[in-house]
């Protein structure tokens, strides 16, 4: 579904940060809280377990805590910010001719076993955030800005986990 044939350069990296920054800025003066992804998907699998099996999800501290009782759970900005990130990607794409459907792999990793690995890797992420109490985007700009040393040693970690794996997973997407 590719849109137009010619892309829109990319942003100035430079004034897309000044850009984050002013967003972030706007998200603790407007609601009091900082950026992030994770919180809006924990909040919409609570509200899904909760029409499913509601005995469990009261049980369960965490997740009657998002939706136990009468609590609903998609009543909460968060939601907003997931459904604001999903919508303005899509018009950004869009507007910039970059929307298509398309699998990006290497040349030795087949169509399936890289969707496999991306959902694996998902999954993966889904859960770390759930151990670090927050994903890369909360602990990275809403902690960082605010100075929280576990966010700082959060983007450490990834930084360095990333470059050890950067070798040997980039011979997988080259050769």
């Amino acid at each position: 579904m590719n849109v137009t044939n010619a892309s829109s350069p990319y942003w100035n990296p430079y004034v897309a940060g000044v850009a984050l920054g002013v967003v972030l800025f706007s998200a603790f003066a407007l609601t009091g809280s900082g950026l992030g992804g994770s919180g809006g998907s924990a909040r919409v699998m609570a509200f899904l377990e909760d029409q499913v099996a509601p005995a469990a999800t009261d049980r369960n501290p965490y997740l009657a805590s998002l939706a136990g009782g009468d609590v609903n759970p998609l009543n909460h900005n968060m939601i907003w910010m997931m459904l604001g990130v999903i919508v303005g990607g899509f018009i950004s794409g869009t507007l910039a001719g970059r929307v298509k459907v398309e699998t990006h792999k290497g040349p030795h990793v087949s169509r399936r076993e890289r969707w496999a690995l991306a959902f694996a890797g998902g999954g993966l992420m889904g859960f770390g955030a759930a151990l670090a109490r927050g994903c890369t985007s909360g602990q990275a700009l809403s902690g960082g800005a605010v100075l929280s040393v576990g966010s700082w040693a959060f983007m450490m970690m990834v930084f360095a986990g990333a470059y050890l794996l950067a070798y040997p997973l980039r011979k997988l997407w080259n050769e």
